[in-house]
């Protein structure tokens, strides 16, 4: 699967509000996706960093991209659990989202998220995932 590949499944399975994140395909492998949350004033809480539901979202569609990629296109899953520990606050910067299958079995995938700022060495957040694959 090719980085055009990937970003055409974020054009054709997820809503529009989730479109409208702006996430671009970078990267795609056989077990891991790295995507970018572009800034946006839109997208910042009071005090103006990055509001955590963004970057959960983000995370969690990276997974859907990552699963896609191993399987070699989409099918259809689910989120069973996702957990995220937010760091440090993201003010005017693009989070880069790298996203690795630690576990793809027949019905279920497992996944490590590191969420870091661009031009940042230390992460603004983690987060893992399971989700449930439905096809």
């Amino acid at each position: 699967m090719t980085s055009e590949d990937a970003q055409a499944i974020l054009r054709e399975y997820f809503a529009p509000w989730i479109q409208r994140l702006g996430l671009v395909v970078e990267e795609v492998g056989e077990r891991h996706a790295v995507l970018r949350l572009p800034w946006s004033d839109d997208l910042a809480r009071e005090g103006g960093g990055l509001c955590g539901q963004a970057m959960m979202a983000a995370a969690d569609t990276a997974t859907v991209v990552a699963v896609s990629a191993a399987r070699g296109g989409f099918v259809p899953m689910t989120t069973v659990q996702q957990s995220t520990t937010f760091q440090r606050p993201v003010v005017g910067k693009d989070v880069q989202v790298h996203v690795r299958l630690t576990k793809l079995g027949r019905t279920l995938a497992f996944s490590e998220i590191t969420l870091t700022a661009d031009g940042a060495e230390e992460p603004v957040a983690q987060a893992s995932t399971v989700y449930a694959v439905l096809g």
